[in-house]
C-alpha cells in the first residue's frame, strides 16, 4: 500500500515541477490568443486544473525533453480551453472566430516552444561565463546597476567595459546560436 502512495506523490512532485517550469510559457499561449487580458489568469489557471485531471494520461515518449512535451501537450489543452471561452462569449464583439484562434494556436505554439528553447539556451550560455562577465553583460538590463557603477568599482574605464560588453553579447549570441544549432539535428 505504501508504494501506491509513493507513486502518486512521486506523480504529484513530477507533475508541480512541471507545471512550475512550463506555466509562464502556457500564460504566453493563452494570451496569444485572447483579444483582451481579462480572461487569461482564470483559463491559465483552468488549463492547470486541466493538466492535472489528465495528467494520467500525459505520457512523453517522443525525442524531446519532458519539459518540452508537457508544454506542448499543456497547449493543446490551452487551445481548447480558448476556444471553450471563446464559444462562451461569442455575443461579445471582441471575441476571435475559431478559425482565427486555431490559426493563432498553431502559430503560437511553436512560438512559445521556439522562444523556450532560446531562453534555455540563453540560460545555459550566462551559465558558462564567469561571475565578472555576467554581471557586466546583464549589468545594462539590471535596474540599480550599471557599466558605470562597475567601471568606478573595478578601476577599469567605462568606454573599455564597453567594448568588453559588445565582445560578450557577441560571444552569448554565438553561444545561442551554437546550442540551438546543436538541439536541431
Amino acid at each position: 500500500m505504501s508504494s501506491r502512495y509513493d507513486d502518486r506523490d512521486e506523480r504529484h512532485r513530477e507533475f508541480v515541477a512541471l507545471l512550475a517550469c512550463c506555466e509562464p510559457a502556457i500564460r504566453r499561449f493563452v494570451r496569444s490568443l485572447l483579444p483582451s487580458r481579462e480572461a487569461v489568469d482564470d483559463i491559465t489557471q483552468d488549463v492547470a486544473l486541466e493538466c492535472w485531471r489528465k495528467y494520467e494520461d500525459f505520457s512523453p515518449a517522443g525525442k524531446e525533453s519532458r519539459v518540452d512535451e508537457f508544454l506542448r501537450w499543456s497547449c493543446v489543452i490551452a487551445r481548447f480551453k480558448v476556444l471553450s471561452h471563446q464559444r462562451d462569449r461569442g455575443r461579445d464583439k471582441l471575441v476571435f472566430r475559431e478559425s482565427v484562434v486555431e490559426a493563432l494556436a498553431a502559430d503560437s505554439q511553436d512560438l512559445v516552444a521556439k522562444r523556450e528553447r532560446r531562453l534555455g539556451a540563453v540560460e545555459k550560455c550566462l551559465e558558462s561565463l564567469n561571475r565578472h562577465q555576467r554581471r557586466l553583460l546583464l549589468s545594462v538590463h539590471r535596474p540599480g546597476d550599471s557599466v558605470a557603477d562597475i567601471a568606478r568599482e573595478s578601476g577599469e574605464k567605462a568606454r573599455e567595459l564597453y567594448t568588453k560588453l559588445n565582445r560578450l553579447r557577441s560571444t552569448l549570441f554565438d553561444c545561442v546560436e551554437a546550442r540551438l544549432a546543436e538541439e536541431g539535428r
